[in-house]
């Protein structure tokens, strides 16, 4: 392993005026840390850095550890004072890739998640925890929609105001939030809120939200992989992997995507932790909860009041949490979330419509399925027309079916077009195709480190 800082040492310290930390503070050649960590360890100022841009303080020690040993340092050339522990979401990550983890002395102090649930009584083995600090906020946003416990590491742009804005615009999805600041300092405060309280509300600084489903307790059962480990790890080992037979979901006379074909969707689709995904005709819901449990966080779109009741009465049977929208797409379409993934089911006169809708808004991907073949073509226009790519098979399985005598036949299913189509680059990010087809995004976040306490210091840590 390759570094710049050979064999000498970088201290990093996640609680900075622990007794005996105090001599390796004042032995160090270069004191590294927020200002008020600086202030409070006593540095001095020749002596000290304040945390603000990452490639100077880098570039900086590189130029220290590259010099002579100082007899003044004898202990650690530098030290880094952080804040809770600087290896998760911290300081830890930036320094090993450049020096190399054999330069550094890590000394962590208690997660900022650990002390918000330690608040609360609450184990955190079975949490998702994620971070907002410098990073498209849409994953926060997606996996709180998706997961009932999980712990957003936020920053400013990416607070608690906009997590619970989020969390408003999928309706259906029952949350409570607990927003948590200066843990362990003088000014804690732990607020529970709704997500209509903190989205009315300023939030300034940098905080851990935990955000937890609103009708239970967030004990949860004993498990051997920590956080959101996938459905194989269920309670019900039955329902291990996806394409879940037909017999798992309520629906009305068979009007429902067959297992065979569910298992090409998905794979087209790719649902995953993080991203969020339209199911539009949901009908019985079977995509939209397969993507649920496969982590994503979905909305289905259905216009029919008795497939509605259904969707949700099959999300509750497969414990997943389901946005569920009463409507016609493309109407229906308009306030929700930009979405990863589109799945759009059905084969009405619409359908071309519906997917260039949805081809508009999509990040990454459309998958469709029909029956008749006189609308491929107008369905492959669409997906072309929005710069996507448009690729698709046909789809018949034969399921073996008993007869009597103890021998088989093999039944048909009803033939299914399976079209798909990803989104292309931008050729010219000016060009008027470029602009047409590029999908709404949320507000971005100017680009930075790990959380920290003070905006102004993003190498400080993972805690308030």
């Amino acid at each position: 392993m390759t570094g710049d800082g050979g064999a000498r040492r970088i201290t990093v310290l996640g609680a900075a005026l622990a007794p005996d930390h105090r001599e390796l503070i004042a032995g160090a050649g270069l004191v590294l840390g927020a200002r008020r960590h600086l202030e409070a360890a006593g540095v001095r100022p020749e002596r000290a850095l304040v945390l603000g841009p990452l490639a100077p303080a880098l570039d900086r020690l590189a130029e220290l550890l590259a010099g002579p040993s100082a007899a003044a340092a004898p202990q650690a050339d530098a030290v880094v004072l952080a804040s809770g522990d600087p290896g998760f979401f911290g300081i830890v990550r930036a320094l090993a890739e450049r020096f190399g983890p054999d330069a550094l002395d890590v000394r962590p102090g208690t997660s900022s998640v650990a002390e918000a649930f330690a608040r609360l009584g609450l184990p955190w083995d079975d949490a998702v925890v994620v971070s907002a600090h410098g990073r498209d906020p849409r994953t926060a946003f997606n996996i709180c929609r998706s997961r009932r416990k999980t712990a957003v590491l936020t920053a400013p742009g990416a607070g608690p105001a906009e997590l619970g804005a989020a969390l408003l615009a999928t309706p259906g999805i029952a949350r409570r939030l607990v927003v948590a600041c200066d843990l362990g300092g003088a000014d804690e405060r732990v607020e529970r809120v709704t997500p209509a309280e903190a989205a009315a509300r300023d939030w300034p600084g940098v905080h851990v939200v935990l955000c937890l489903a609103e009708d239970g307790v967030g004990v949860g059962s004993m498990r051997s992989v920590a956080g959101w480990p996938g459905p194989q790890f269920g309670p019900d080992t039955a329902e291990a992997g996806w394409a879940l037979p037909e017999e798992r979901f309520e629906h009305r006379d068979a009007m429902l995507t067959k297992a065979e074909v569910r298992a090409l969707v998905l794979a087209r689709l790719g649902p995953r932790l993080g991203e969020l995904v339209w199911d539009v005709g949901a009908g019985s819901g079977s995509v939209a909860i397969e993507c649920a449990r496969l982590g994503a966080a979905v909305v289905a779109v259905e216009r029919a009041e008795d497939g509605v009741r259904r969707v949700r009465s099959n999300a509750r049977a497969h414990d997943v949490d389901v946005s569920v929208v009463h409507g016609s797409a493309p109407q229906a379409l308009a306030e929700l979330p930009t979405p990863d993934a589109v799945f759009v089911g059905g084969g009405g006169a619409d359908l071309p419509d519906i997917v260039a809708a949805c081809a508009r808004r999509a990040r990454r991907t459309v998958v469709v399925t029909l029956a008749a073949v006189d609308r491929v073509p107008t369905v492959r226009a669409a997906l072309l027309a929005s710069g996507f790519t448009a690729e698709g098979t046909q789809l018949q399985a034969s399921r073996l079916s008993p007869l009597p005598g103890g021998v088989s036949r093999l039944a048909a299913t009803n033939p299914v077009f399976v079209l798909w189509g990803t989104r292309l680059p931008d050729p010219d990010p000016e060009s008027p195709v470029a602009s047409s087809t590029e999908p709404p995004a949320e507000p971005p976040i100017e680009p930075s480190i790990e959380p920290s306490i003070e905006p102004s210091a993003p190498l400080s840590g993972d805690t308030l």
